[in-house]
């Protein structure tokens, strides 16, 4: 299925393969898509990956797709943006199921977004779930175990300091690290685009069969499309540096030169994504921010 054509009901069970169940959150937006994507993993004792935005609906839209005698023993967050975590505890209070994640919204960051944040930058794009705290804290490769399936976590940071990835037999569940319908988004300090590089590096080696990402539709060539994500971010710095002058360039200028098709409303997003960009590149000693790296659109 291509991305154009991804339109499933809000709210309404899809089964996608033996194991696997899709219950799409009624949050559209720019930024999340058709909304997020909630997965049921297993048959009887089962996991919810992703529980979503904490809209009444939805909670009853995921008991709803439970078969009769099913209960709910994981609830697994990919990251805790708002519109993939704040259900987690509700869903959790309601079945008794512990929340599983990499840590709250601050782990995971590394020095030079730590750094960034000290100096009072904060994230953009989808909003921080700055209340999240799971019940147990998943370190990479941490299995968790149901009565026939076990999921393996990938720490995946970069657009987000927390994100996991979630791998389910030859399936992996990639959260907003790779998506088919967008690029993935990378706001410092929440975002690095240098993790980001890392992590779909590590996606694209895994040789998984199918990515299941957190919006939009499932991805059958995944290796092909980390891959392409990379590329994408390589030809990007390639036209920031392009657009470098000797006399120094404000972010906004950059961004607006850039991305010269975007809409005007989606421009805020372009300019973290482009200072994302000179954040890698001032790690790798390629430009100079004077007097200090800050962000100053």
């Amino acid at each position: 299925m291509n991305d154009s054509d991804f339109d499933p009901i809000p709210g309404v069970a899809e089964w996608l393969e033996p194991g696997v169940r899709r219950v799409l959150a009624p949050n559209p937006s720019p930024m999340t898509y058709r909304g997020t994507n909630t997965y049921i993993v297993g048959q009887g004792r089962v996991a919810v990956i992703d529980p979503g935005p904490a809209l009444p609906d939805h909670m009853r839209a995921i008991q709803a797709a439970l078969e009769p005698g099913e209960v709910i023993t994981g609830i697994l967050v990919t990251h805790s943006h708002v519109d993939h975590s704040p259900l987690a505890a509700p869903l959790a209070a309601a079945t008794g199921a512990p929340v599983h994640a990499f840590g709250d919204s601050l782990a995971g960051r590394s020095a030079a977004m730590e750094s960034l944040a000290s100096q009072g930058l904060t994230g953009g794009g989808e909003g921080v779930d700055f209340g999240f705290a799971p019940d147990e804290f998943l370190a990479d490769s941490a299995i968790v175990d149901g009565d026939d399936w076990q999921i393996r976590a990938l720490w995946t940071p970069g657009h987000f300091g927390n994100h996991l990835s979630f791998a389910f037999g030859d399936a992996v569940f990639t959260g907003d690290t790779v998506m088919g319908w967008a690029s993935t988004m990378v706001s410092p300090p929440d975002g690095d685009l240098g993790a980001f590089l890392r992590s779909a590096a590590q996606l694209a080696a895994t040789d998984a069969r199918v990515f299941y990402p957190g919006h939009g539709a499932a991805i059958a060539r995944p290796r092909a499309r980390a891959e392409w994500l990379i590329a994408h971010r390589n030809r990007r710095e390639a036209e920031i540096l392009a657009h470098l002058d000797g006399a120094g360039t404000d972010i906004a200028t950059l961004t607006r030169t850039i991305y010269h098709d975007v809409p005007v409303a989606l421009l805020p997003a372009a300019e973290r994504n482009v200072f994302a960009h000179l954040i890698d590149l001032h790690a790798k000693q390629r430009v100079q921010a004077e007097p200090h790296l800050s962000y100053a659109a």
